[in-house]
């Protein structure tokens, strides 16, 4: 059986569906059409997601270390790299392992509506990249093709996808940008690109449950594996329904019918997501909800005289969010989606790191004084909506003085992106434990002309070594 072949369920080919209209917007995408904007932005795509990569490796709980042994005792025929592992394993074995180092530290990018956009897809497109020796510009097509459809997913299942709430979106919108990534990567045609989607929709699914747990990261891990083998198998002729965004379906199946199903295509890459609204780059390695009120506590640090062990208790007004109302996290990992963790933290040390989710740091006896005296206020006149909401920090000192800071703005955030020299800092910051100061660099130089190198070979040799 090729993969022309239809099945029972399957819509004739001159028969128009909206998997066949999303399919065609997806071929459309092609570097030698894409704006100056949008490679620019695969690019820094690229860094970040390395950097965030190299830096899961070490994730304080052990999450990357685990990762490694088990890929390790996997096997696998040696086709691409493992990020600082000094091993190659099977592309399906690498996209794995290194989607949920990406994703280990919660620091890898999301956008609007809500999503991470790389961790489930950069780890794909590098792995099968990297063992058929595709050329840079290719990678940078197959980027904007997965971050398009992750965000043409989002806003087509709306509401339905409620942050926070049942799935959580990279296994989900993240397996599907997986997919788009790799079959443009690998040039798949209209009927094996049907195919991939619609094996994609038997294959997606996460539980945001798990959130605070190691089996978070997973989910992006399986959806980069997820799109390695869609995109394979579709391109050896495996057969799937045709019409996986149709009746009985993605919408109907996952979401009970709800969201708006047209948006998939309707304003399709006019413009292009990543570039409007465009792609936030977190600052912190937490929860993005959890970085307003982050940077809301160090500006407090910045005023004259201000020690933490002056605090007295600290009053934290922020909207109506179950997601990070975590007032005694469980573990570090855990903190990184506490409102009230995050903002103690910052207000004791004057930073966030990596180092600040570690368990010694959350079970400290400055962190647990101080954790209790957090007061968490859900005010419904706070605008829901991640991108109009805001946090406002009260701090009560010991001698009676009180400092209040509002913040609106989010660092790294659309409208408020992180210069080259931030976005460097953090690549640097998130490298050092795995590469010395020349090799990271090395790799700098390399990604930021990616559409002008002949394969990715030299990058990956260093990220695995």
């Amino acid at each position: 059986m090729t993969a022309t072949t239809l099945n029972a369920n399957d819509k004739p080919k001159n028969e128009k569906t909206l998997t066949g209209a999303f399919a065609d917007c997806l071929l459309d995408i092609r570097y030698d059409t894409l704006p100056a904007a949008a490679i620019e932005v695969a690019r820094h795509v690229a860094l970040d997601g390395l950097g965030v990569m190299i830096a899961g490796a070490s994730e304080p709980l052990g999450l990357g270390r685990i990762s490694i042994e088990y890929t390790r005792e996997m096997g696998g025929n040696p086709q691409a790299s493992v990020a600082t592992a000094g091993f190659k394993t099977s592309m399906s074995n690498a996209a794995y392992v290194n989607g949920t180092l990406a994703h280990a530290l919660d620091w890898d990018n999301t956008w609007y509506p809500l999503n991470h956009p790389t961790s489930p897809t950069l780890p794909a497109i590098l792995a099968v990249a990297e063992h058929r020796k595709l050329p840079g510009h290719r990678i940078i097509e197959a980027i904007v093709a997965a971050f398009e459809t992750q965000g043409r997913l989002r806003l087509a299942a709306g509401a339905a996808m409620k942050n926070g709430e049942g799935f959580h979106k990279p296994g989900m919108t993240g397996t599907f940008g997986a997919v788009a990534g790799v079959a443009r990567l690998i040039g798949l045609d209209r009927q094996q690109t049907l195919m991939a989607l619609g094996l994609a929709g038997s294959r997606a699914g996460s539980v945001a449950l798990n959130t605070g747990t190691m089996t978070k990261s997973s989910h992006s891990g399986h959806a980069a594996r997820i799109g390695v083998d869609c995109g394979l198998l579709a391109e050896k002729g495996w057969t799937a329904t045709a019409d996986i965004f149709g009746p009985k379906g993605f919408f109907d199946t996952f979401l009970h019918g709800g969201g708006t199903p047209a948006l998939l295509v309707e304003g399709f890459a006019a413009p292009l997501r990543m570039v409007d609204p465009g792609v936030g780059f977190k600052k912190y390695p937490s929860n993005y909800f959890t970085h307003r009120p982050i940077d809301a506590a160090l500006a407090l640090r910045k005023a004259p005289g201000f020690r933490g062990s002056d605090i007295d208790r600290i009053d934290i007004d922020f909207p109506a969010f179950d997601y990070v109302d975590r007032p005694q996290p469980r573990t570090g990992l855990d903190g990184k989606f506490s409102v009230q963790y995050a903002t103690v933290v910052a207000l004791l040390d004057g930073e966030i790191t990596i180092d600040s989710f570690t368990n010694e740091r959350r079970f400290a006896d400055d962190v647990q004084a101080l954790l209790p005296r957090v007061t968490l206020r859900k005010d419904t006149s706070i605008p829901g909506d991640f991108d109009q909401t805001w946090a406002v920090v009260t701090v009560r000192l010991k001698d009676g003085r009180t400092c209040v800071q509002k913040m609106q703005e989010l660092s790294g955030w659309i409208g408020y992106p992180l210069t080259r020299e931030q976005r460097l800092e953090k690549f640097f910051g998130a490298t050092r434990r795995a590469l010395d100061q020349t090799r990271a660099q090395r790799v700098v130089d390399l990604v930021e002309k990616l559409d002008a190198i002949d394969d990715i070979d030299e990058v990956m040799t260093i990220v695995r070594a």
